[in-house]
């Protein structure tokens, strides 16, 4: 592998905050900064972001990392998927605020659909499910109810962008509006055999091609940033989940992993077949080794780090993120006590998106350390049972996965994760894989280098952690998770 002397930037925009990092040739990150930007709620089932807000961050992330590092030369871009925004090209403003993927406001319509009998042909071209958590719907709520968005969509202005998109349209000064395979594929708009927009799809959600933005290769062109007065190319952008996959160096079929952000994600690297699933997992499109599009298997949970930050921020008992592994330990178990963490519903397997956040069990013996308990175990539970539909879809054992994001720091929750899937966890010691993808496929949309395998920053050492619970025991134990979710589901 050549090892460019030059930085690669990668640009992180998560649900909550930005990240920027910065990379050496060998994919060792050398400066990163973060902000967080804030979260709008405007009805109960309403998640909303502010583009300004965004890009603000953007943009103070990239002066703090470039004032440390120089100039880079390439910029690669990963993104929260299904959030969406009306941007019109003429002025380059968002004409309202984007609607955030844990947004429920059309559950009712996705419902509609699904009677109407369309949910196997969505399945069939888009490798999705009806649901709200995608891209189609959104866009056609905000051109049904803004008028402005209408007016847009009128003068040939209008195109709905997802944030990867939003950003570069941002960095290129409106020159690029441009999306990659990985982050169409999300949109429930995009044929991910054919590869490229739908057109019965379109039809079903009453849009039009013009209003879309342009797919470009993974590792591709996305145009020029201007960075202290150097242009600096765009060379590589995927959506966060298949970064993370390609930042964990799972190129090659039968590769895992799964991420512990606001929401969990478990990939399955499928390669050149696709795989149909019959569990509640969605088809999507990842990247292989060389940046081409490839298959991959995927499960969600929506409620993932957001049960941590809920509760500190919303239920008040924890003080701070990185305490909530002691207290749980704290006690033996959670004394019976179990929290389903539908707070925007629930993704795979159940995909329901009415079902709404209970805890069970409590007594008046249930202290905070319980809950914080059943609430980490919650997110263990979770993954556990993509674990398990990924199995049953892909006949695979899946009995090693990798993971990362920010809960993965948390090692009370890896040995129950280890524990409830029966698997063996692997966490690398440099957790910014997400960030890393989005280098590395930029490194080869620049020509830096044609294969990242051999960077040191993708062979770093591990933490091993190794299910010890028995069969009998864990098959007890999601028994009880599988009885609680039952209370919150809308729909048997």
């Amino acid at each position: 592998m050549k090892a460019p002397s030059a930085t690669i930037l990668a640009i992180d925009a998560g649900t909550t905050g930005i990240h920027a990092l910065a990379f050496d040739g060998q994919l060792h990150p050398v400066a990163e900064a973060y902000e967080e930007f804030p979260q709008h709620f405007p009805f109960p089932g309403g998640v909303e972001h502010d583009a300004r807000e965004i890009l603000d961050a953007v943009d103070r992330v990239v002066e703090k990392v470039v004032s440390m590092v120089g100039t880079p030369r390439v910029i690669g871009v990963t993104n929260q998927r299904e959030t969406v925004f009306p941007l019109d090209v003429d002025s380059g403003e968002t004409l309202s605020r984007g609607i955030v993927w844990q947004d429920r406001r059309t559950a009712d319509r996705c419902e509609e659909l699904r009677a109407a009998g369309h949910e196997e042909l969505v399945r069939q071209r888009t490798g999705l499910v009806l649901d709200p958590y995608f891209s189609a719907s959104k866009m056609e709520w905000m051109l049904r109810e803004d008028a402005t968005v209408q007016a847009a969509a009128a003068r040939g202005a209008l195109r709905f962008v997802t944030v990867d998109a939003l950003i570069i349209s941002h960095l290129t000064g409106g020159a690029t509006v441009a999306t990659d395979p990985t982050n169409a594929s999300r949109t429930m708009l995009y044929d991910i055999e054919r590869r490229e927009y739908c057109d019965e799809m379109l039809g079903l959600f009453g849009l039009d091609r013009s209003m879309l933005a342009d797919v470009e290769n993974s590792a591709g062109d996305f145009g020029h940033a201007r960075i202290n007065g150097t242009a600096v190319p765009i060379r590589g952008v995927l959506g966060d989940q298949q970064a993370a996959l390609f930042g964990q160096g799972c190129w090659d079929a039968g590769s895992a992993k799964i991420t512990y952000g606001t929401g969990c994600f478990l990939l399955l690297n499928t390669g050149q077949r696709r795989a149909h699933s019959a569990a509640g997992l969605l088809t999507t499109i990842g990247a292989d080794a060389t940046g081409a599009p490839c298959f991959a298997l995927e499960g969600s949970a929506f409620a993932g780090g957001s049960v941590v930050q809920w509760l500190r921020d919303g239920l008040g008992v924890i003080e701070e993120a990185s305490e909530s592994a002691s207290i749980a330990m704290s006690v033996e178990d959670t004394g019976g006590v179990v929290l389903v963490p539908a707070f925007a519903g629930l993704g795979a397997p159940h995909w329901d998106p009415a079902a709404r956040a209970a805890i069970l069990g409590m007594t008046r013996g249930t202290t905070r350390a319980h809950i914080v308990r059943a609430g980490l175990d919650s997110i263990a539970f979770q993954c556990a049972e993509l674990v398990s539909a990924l199995r049953a879809d892909s006949g695979l054992p899946i009995d090693r996965v990798l993971v990362d994001g920010g809960a993965a720091a948390n090692g009370y929750l890896m040995q129950r994760q280890a524990d409830l899937a029966g698997i063996r966890i692997e966490r690398p010691s440099e957790l910014q894989t997400t960030a890393r993808g989005a280098a590395a496929i930029a490194g080869i949309g620049a020509g830096l280098f044609t294969d990242p395998a051999g960077a040191e920053g993708l062979s770093s050492g591990h933490t091993a952690f190794e299910a010890n619970l028995t069969s009998g025991q864990r098959e007890s134990e999601m028994n009880a998770w599988s009885a609680a979710v039952e209370r919150v589901l809308s729909r048997p």
